[in-house]
Formats: structure tokens, C-alpha cells, sequence
């Protein structure tokens, strides 16, 4: 039979716990709204800067001095994954999503006898990864120091990616985040940015910003254009993976910290039922033990 002082302490643990995953909900639901508002407030320059790429790439693809940022340097040797992941924990599936996602193709690549590089931002995909890709993983960007993230820091990795793009240490570079849809779905997705490759979805979708017929006339040549523009775009897309990632880390901790608390009120109230019988039990016990003395008297 379980122990009265044991049973009351497991209750109090658990309440205490419930308190403080209620709160974590609390907390996500308020940076979730805020984090939500920066990614769809980015979302609108991510359409036009495709729609603006797509339309530069017709006009530079049959070039034959086209960027090597646009077109690759011509190999297919050396992979560089960017996998983009949290600072924190109790997000739920978050992480292991992405970096699931990541070690499929890591493991497709190598299958094929391609060379991996990984290159992380946030700690927990590092720890997920450094188990079994230990050899592959280049370097950490951790990010918890920020309170917002802002294109700067963004920025700051993007240059890091075209320094060993131009020293020629990866040829194909492919970024992996979550893209926020709602609170219970994340999706994981890889999106290479070197070679460039345009989203025909942010062209076909942008419910902000809506295509339009438009002829441009560059001035100066699209290829000049196109130099200037291209690490922008690279700056920008890593940007938006990063504000998708706030944004789909306190959905997915928030959706996570709401089934625990819901478990933790279902274990609250198994362990008040075993609490209640154990002490029924125990007083019944006590009473027939008191009543058989009586009786031998």
C-alpha cells in the first residue's frame, strides 16, 4: 500500500509543475503574437524580392558571365546544410523535426557519395546532431543572447556562407527551418539558396503582395543587378527562415506546454483518487483492528 506523506508529495511536485508549464503557455502565447506579427511582416519584401529574382533570372540565365552565386560554380561535390533550430527546450517536436528532416538528406547525399558540411544556428539542433554528424558539423551560431532577432544578425551569417562559398570549401548550400502555418502545425523544409533557386510558391501565393504583369528595364546590365542583389536575397532568405523559426518555436512550445498541463491535471487527479482510497483503506484498517481488540476483551 502506498505511503499517505509519499502520495501527498508526488500531488504538491506535480501542482508545482502544472504552475510552471501554465505559465511557460502564457509566456509563448504573448511572444507567439509578437513573433507571428514579424514573420508576416516580412513576408510581403520575401515576395517581391522573389518576384524581382525570378524576373532577373530570365533575363541572365542564358549569360555566360551569370553570378556564381545564381548559377553554382559548376560542381556538385560538397553540400553545406544550414540547419536552423532553438536556443531553448520544451518546444514540443520543434527541433527534432528539422533536424530529422536534415540527417535524411545528409544521409541521401552521402549515400551518393557527396560530401556534407553542416553548419548550425541554435544549440539544440547541435545537440541532436553532434551524436552521429560529429565529423560533418563545422561551427555553431548560437542566438540566445538575442532578444529579437533583426536582419543584422541575419546578415552577419549570410556573409559567413558567401566568405566560404567564395573560398570554395561547399558548392551547394541548402537551408532547413520550420515554416509556421498555425499553432499545431510546423512544417520542416530544405530550401537551397546557393545555387539560386526561386520559391514559386512566395511568387504564387503572396496574399500581401500581389503579382503583376510588369516589363523591367534594368539600368545598369541585369548581371550587375543581379551581383548586388544576389547576397541580399541570400541575407534575406536566411531572415525569413529565422523569423519563421521564432515564430514556429512558440507555437510549437505552446501547443507542448498545453498537453502537459492537461497531464498533469489528469495525474493530479489519479493521485487524489489513490490518495483518497489509500487513506480510506488506511482508516478502515485501523477501525477493524480497534473494534477486534474490543472484542478479545
Amino acid at each position: 500500500m502506498p505511503n499517505l506523506k509519499e502520495l501527498k508529495n508526488r500531488q504538491t511536485s506535480v501542482k508545482a509543475t502544472q504552475k510552471i508549464t501554465r505559465a511557460m503557455q502564457m509566456v509563448a502565447a504573448a511572444k507567439l503574437k509578437r513573433a507571428q506579427d514579424h514573420a508576416q511582416s516580412a513576408r510581403p519584401y520575401a515576395v517581391r524580392m522573389a518576384d524581382v529574382m525570378d524576373n532577373l533570372v530570365s533575363s541572365v540565365k542564358d549569360s555566360t558571365n551569370a553570378p556564381a552565386l545564381m548559377v553554382g560554380n559548376g560542381k556538385d561535390d560538397t553540400h553545406l546544410l544550414i540547419v536552423a533550430s532553438s536556443d531553448r527546450g520544451l518546444c514540443g517536436a520543434f527541433n527534432s523535426n528539422i533536424v530529422k528532416k536534415a540527417k535524411l538528406d545528409a544521409k541521401s547525399l552521402k549515400a551518393e557519395g557527396k560530401k556534407v558540411k553542416i553548419l548550425c544556428i541554435g544549440k539544440k539542433g547541435f545537440d541532436l546532431l553532434k551524436r552521429q554528424h560529429a565529423d560533418d558539423i563545422i561551427d555553431m551560431i548560437s542566438l540566445k543572447h538575442l532578444k529579437y532577432i533583426g536582419y543584422s544578425d541575419a546578415e552577419d551569417i549570410g556573409k559567413k556562407v558567401i566568405r566560404m562559398f567564395d573560398s570554395e570549401e561547399f558548392d551547394v548550400c541548402t537551408l532547413y527551418f520550420a515554416k509556421f502555418k498555425s499553432v499545431m502545425e510546423q512544417v520542416p523544409v530544405g530550401q537551397k539558396i546557393i545555387p539560386l533557386q526561386i520559391e514559386k510558391s512566395l511568387i504564387t501565393e503572396g496574399d500581401e503582395v500581389k503579382k503583376e504583369n510588369v516589363i523591367y528595364d534594368y539600368e545598369p546590365e541585369e548581371t550587375e543587378v543581379m551581383e548586388a542583389l544576389l547576397p541580399l536575397n541570400i541575407n534575406m532568405q536566411l531572415f525569413q527562415a529565422l523569423l519563421e523559426n521564432a515564430a514556429s518555436e512558440q507555437g510549437s512550445r505552446m501547443s507542448a506546454m498545453d498537453n502537459a498541463t492537461r497531464n498533469a491535471g489528469d495525474m493530479i487527479e489519479k493521485l487524489t483518487l489513490l490518495y483518497n482510497r489509500t487513506r480510506q483503506a488506511i482508516i478502515t484498517k485501523e477501525l477493524i483492528e480497534i473494534i477486534s481488540g474490543a472484542e478479545a476483551i
